[in-house]
C-alpha cells in the first residue's frame, strides 16, 4: 500500500514539472534540438537506381578465380638407404683364431688383412710339398739330360715329368689354402661388430665381422608403374631421411628394373647418392621426390569440385548465373587441383555453396564464410 502511495506521488511532482515547463517555454527548443541530431544519425534511405536488388532465389555463393601456378610432376616414394657394397665376412676354411688385427668401427683400405688363423699344420704341409716339388724338379731335370743323351727313354722323361706337375699341384693348393687363413677386406669400407673371439674355432663359412662401403649409398625405391614414362636413367632425385631434420640430399637414379611387379603395379628403381662425410647410414628411412619438368597449369581450390559418379563438376558463375562444367582434373597440392580441360585462368568458380545449385540457377557472389551462414 506504501508503495502504491509513494508511486503515485511521484507521478504527480513530473506531471506538475512537465506542465511548469510547458507553460514556460523552453520544452520546444530542446526537443526540436534532440529530434534533429537523431534525424542526422538515421541512415538517408536508398534510391532505387543506387540499390540493386537481389533475385528473389539467387543462392549466395563464395567464388575464386582459376589461376595459373607453376607445377612440376614430382614423384615421391618412401625407400630405404643401402651401402654401396655391403658383405658379411666369413671364413673360407677351417681353424682356430689366432690374431684379430682391427677395432669394430674401423675404416679399413682394400686388401688389408682382418683375422689370421692358426698356420702350424698348413705351414708343416707347405714345407713338405716344397721339398717333393724340389725332388721332382731335380728329377725331370737329369730325365731331360739322360734323353738328350740317349741313355733314357722317353717314357722315363713323361714320367718325370708327370710328377713334376702332380708335385707343382700340390704345391699351389697347399699355399692357396694357406693365403685363406688370412683373411682380407674386399673392398674399403667400415667394419662393423665381429661375431668372433680371440681363440675360436670356426669353420668355413662361419660369419666373422660385416664390412660397409658407405662413402657413397644406394637407395631403393618403388613407383606407381603410372609414372613409368617419367622415369630416366640419369634422373635427379632429392632425399630427406627423418634422422637428419632439415637436411637435404642429391642423387641420380642410375638404374630401372625393366620388369613391373605385378603385385603392387609398381616400378622399381635404384639411385645412389654421395655421402663422403658419412652423415648417412644405410638403413635409415629414406623419403625420396624424383623431380620432374615445370610446368605451368590452371588450377583451383579443391574445394570447388562436385563429384558425380566418377566424373568432377564445377560450377562457374557468370553474370549471375551456375553454369556446370564437367572437369578433367589433374595432380593435387597443396589444397589446389590442376585442371586439365574444362576451366580456364580468370573464370570464376564456385567454392562454397555449391550444394544448393544447378545449372542455370541464379546466384549471388558474397564475401568468405556468409554463403555458409545463409546456407
Amino acid at each position: 500500500m506504501k508503495k502504491t502511495l509513494v508511486s503515485l506521488f511521484v507521478l504527480a511532482l513530473l506531471a506538475g514539472a512537465g506542465y511548469t515547463a510547458q507553460r514556460s517555454g523552453w520544452v520546444e527548443p530542446i526537443w526540436a534540438t534532440i529530434t534533429g541530431k537523431l534525424r542526422e544519425a538515421a541512415p538517408a534511405p536508398s534510391s532505387p537506381e543506387k540499390r540493386q536488388a537481389r533475385p528473389a532465389n539467387a543462392s549466395p555463393v563464395e567464388v575464386v578465380a582459376a589461376a595459373a601456378k607453376t607445377l612440376s610432376d614430382d614423384i615421391t616414394a618412401v625407400g630405404s638407404l643401402l651401402s654401396d657394397e655391403s658383405v658379411q665376412i666369413a671364413a673360407e676354411t677351417d681353424g682356430r683364431v689366432a690374431e684379430i688385427r682391427f677395432t669394430e668401427g674401423d675404416s679399413v683400405a682394400a686388401g688389408a688383412v682382418l683375422i689370421r688363423l692358426d698356420d702350424a699344420l698348413i705351414n708343416a704341409q707347405r714345407g713338405d710339398a716344397e721339398a717333393r716339388l724340389a725332388l721332382a724338379k731335380a728329377n725331370y731335370d737329369r730325365a731331360v739330360t739322360l734323353r738328350k743323351s740317349g741313355t733314357a727313354s722317353q717314357t722315363t722323361l713323361d714320367t718325370a715329368q708327370s710328377e713334376l706337375l702332380v708335385q707343382q699341384a700340390v704345391y699351389d693348393l697347399i699355399r692357396t689354402q694357406h693365403d685363406k687363413l688370412s683373411i682380407k677386406a674386399p673392398f674399403p669400407g667400415e667394419l662393423g661388430f665381429r661375431t668372433i673371439s680371440l681363440g675360436a674355432y670356426v669353420t668355413a663359412g662361419t660369419p666373422l665381422v660385416n664390412l660397409e662401403k658407405i662413402d657413397q649409398l644406394k637407395v631403393n625405391f618403388s613407383v606407381p608403374e603410372f609414372y613409368l614414362s617419367k622415369l630416366v636413367v640419369g634422373q635427379k632425385i632429392e632425399i630427406v631421411a627423418d634422422a637428419l631434420p632439415g637436411a637435404r640430399f642429391e642423387g641420380t637414379v642410375y638404374a630401372i628394373d625393366p620388369a613391373i611387379d605385378v603385385n603392387g603395379r609398381a616400378v622399381r628403381v635404384k639411385a645412389k647418392l654421395a655421402n663422403q662425410d658419412g652423415k648417412l647410414r644405410p638403413g635409415l628411412l629414406a623419403r625420396i621426390t624424383v623431380k620432374g619438368q615445370p610446368r605451368t597449369a590452371v588450377t583451383i581450390p579443391e574445394s570447388a569440385l562436385v563429384p558425380r559418379g566418377d566424373d568432377f563438376l564445377v560450377f562457374k558463375a557468370d553474370n549471375g548465373k551456375a553454369k556446370e562444367t564437367k572437369v578433367l582434373a589433374g595432380r593435387r597440392e597443396n589444397g589446389f587441383v590442376e585442371i586439365l580441360d574444362g576451366v580456364e585462368v580468370g573464370q570464376q568458380v564456385v567454392v562454397a555453396g555449391q550444394s544448393r545449385l544447378r545449372d542455370g540457377s541464379d546466384v549471388e557472389i558474397v564475401p568468405p564464410a556468409t554463403a555458409a551462414v545463409e546456407g
